[in-house]
């Protein structure tokens, strides 16, 4: 049975890679960790983003964050430190990956770590709207 979808209409041209990206996204949504975003929009038009990541217990060195065809990733590596003996385990060395896909033109500006929280900043700049007349040639 063939799957429709709504980027198969079409006037949507080219947005291929887009639902191939969507459908990854949605096979990856795992509640862990939580997070937040957050959006305001700058004095010069430019809409800014930042999100907030709860990566408490994890160093600087156990996170990666990329950023590749417009689809930011950001994932966590801990490991296991042997020779210690727990009385009681309730916070577990855990991996994850999050990911979150981006509108064309976003600029990841930079990502900070502290209190247990990973802060990664993107930006949208304003750009102008623009219209040009496409000449007709004849065959």
């Amino acid at each position: 049975m063939s799957r429709i979808s709504v980027f198969s209409a079409p006037f949507l041209l080219g947005f291929d890679s887009f639902e191939e990206r969507v459908d990854r996204l949605a096979r990856s949504a795992d509640g862990y960790p939580p997070y937040n975003i957050e959006r305001t929009i700058g004095a010069d038009g430019a809409e800014r983003f930042l999100i907030s990541i709860a990566v408490a217990g994890f160093a600087q060195a156990e996170l990666e964050v990329t950023s590749e065809d417009n689809q930011l990733t950001v994932r966590g590596r801990q490991k296991d430190e042997p020779g210690r003996d727990y009385l009681h385990r309730g916070i577990a060395a855990r991996q994850f990956q999050r990911s979150f896909l981006f509108a064309d033109g976003m600029i990841v500006k930079d990502a900070t770590l502290g209190h247990g929280m990973l802060v990664i900043a993107l930006e949208r700049p304003q750009t102008p709207k623009t219209a040009r007349q496409i000449d007709i040639r004849s065959l």
